[in-house]
């Protein structure tokens, strides 16, 4: 008894901020009668994780088969920030009235972060966890995950508004002679993308020799290298299909022109900056299918997913963004500012005063005023979740506020159009 409802508020609808900002909430308690604590403690985290299982089979001195199950893990945390809203660890203890009451609390996040990450053997997470600490019982703690996104703007980086070309030819031997080739040609405008936006692609297919081209697909693909330190060093690669999209068939001796497009879905921005267990990247791969008795024709190239889209590469004239120091060759990652913490800490660690709203609108992108013609983006909920964001240091007594199973959210620039294919 006691506790009979919590719940935690950030001061943006859809719990997204980018690094550097700060992040304000409030806790809202509903207790049935009053209650004891030590006081009430806010805590601030930001780690990664990666774990997956490996099974490995070797015979025993008996000669019987053997199978090892070794639990492969790795951990880097970024930041870890808690402080009490009210009380603290050592005073004494203070009498919550019953009835709803409310708690503020805030934190300035670190200007560079690795953006939020969900995947199939590791995160990038960020969560918050609300304790009320309570002397001579179990702790009863709230928890939420946010979403940070660390700006990864396309106009920085030259490469990114290099084209795309995949040029496959084959030829075919039937009794010892030699089939004129088969050509195939797939190009898309430019290599960095945000979701949200189509990627044109033309694909040319020149057929002259004498067997069918039975199909060409392309494959948007999320290529993740998991990494670990426990028991050792290891590694774990991934390559998950994320769209596919296929024409076919081509005659021998015939020749097919295709225009298709592809939506980039709410993804987490390529090269997750500064987290060093988890490898991001994507890549479009090609690959013609041809009768049985022939090896289909494949190539791939990478493709990078931003959060801030080219922008004037139809003639008008592009911002000078000035590069950050040293990032020639680094992935573009915008410098922002970090938010000042709203934090007048008093005597023993005082709570917050007020309810402050920061400076800068929540979750508006830092780099709008570098891009005035660009629109706003549209947050979207990724189709990549988490299970649980109960975690390994979790007690049982963690009540998650929210969605379990926390999927982060990505701006996406459905309206704004990559530029066309050169004719």
């Amino acid at each position: 008894m006691g506790l009979k409802e919590a719940a935690i508020y950030l001061d943006n609808e859809l719990n997204t901020y980018y690094a550097g900002q700060t992040v304000n909430g409030r806790i809202e308690y509903v207790f049935d009668s009053p209650k004891k604590v030590r006081g009430i403690q806010v805590k601030f985290k930001g780690e990664a994780h990666t774990e997956w299982s490996e099974s490995k089979e070797e015979t025993d001195d008996q000669g019987k088969p053997q199978t090892t199950d070794t639990m492969h893990s790795g951990n880097e945390e970024y930041f870890q920030i808690s402080y009490y809203i009210l009380g603290s660890n050592s005073g004494s203890e203070i009498e919550i009235p019953a009835g709803k009451q409310v708690y503020n609390f805030t934190c300035a996040l670190p200007p560079v972060l690795p953006s939020s990450f969900e995947g199939q053997h590791g995160y990038v997470r960020y969560t918050i966890k609300v304790i009320l600490d309570r002397p001579w019982k179990f702790d009863q703690e709230t928890k939420i995950a946010f979403t940070v996104i660390n700006a990864l703007d396309l106009n920085l980086n030259p490469s990114y508004k290099q084209p795309i070309h995949m040029q496959m030819e084959k030829t075919f031997c039937c009794f010892c002679c030699t089939s004129l080739p088969l050509s195939v040609d797939v190009r898309a405008p430019v290599s960095g993308y945000c979701p949200g936006q189509v990627i044109p692609i033309q694909i040319d297919v020149e057929n002259k020799s004498n067997v069918e081209l039975t199909l060409v697909k392309l494959f948007l693909r999320k290529v993740v290298t998991y990494r670990a330190t426990t028991p050792s060093t290891a590694t774990k690669k991934t390559k998950e299909v994320i769209l596919t999209i296929q024409q076919g068939p081509v005659a021998a001796g015939a020749t097919n022109h295709w225009s298709l497009s592809m939506e980039v879905p709410p993804l987490p921005p390529s090269n997750l900056v500064n987290c060093s267990i988890i490898d991001l990247d994507y890549d479009l791969k090609a690959e013609c299918e041809v009768p049985f008795m022939h090896f289909n024709m494949k190539d791939k190239k990478y493709i990078t997913i931003g959060t801030v889209p080219l922008v004037g590469m139809s003639g008008q004239s592009v911002p000078s963004a000035p590069m950050p120091e040293g990032a020639q060759g680094q992935p573009a990652v915008l410098p922002v500012s970090p938010g000042q913490p709203n934090m007048p800490m008093g005597a023993g660690g005082a709570a917050p005063g007020g309810w402050i709203m920061p400076t800068a609108v929540p979750g508006q992108p830092p780099y709008q005023n570098l891009y005035p013609t660009l629109t706003q983006p549209v947050y979207k909920e990724s189709p990549y979740a988490a299970r649980t964001i109960q975690d390994r240091g979790d007690s049982n007594h963690v009540t998650i506020a929210g969605p379990a199973n926390f999927a982060p959210y990505y701006p996406t620039y459905g309206a704004v159009q990559p530029p066309p294919l050169p004719q």
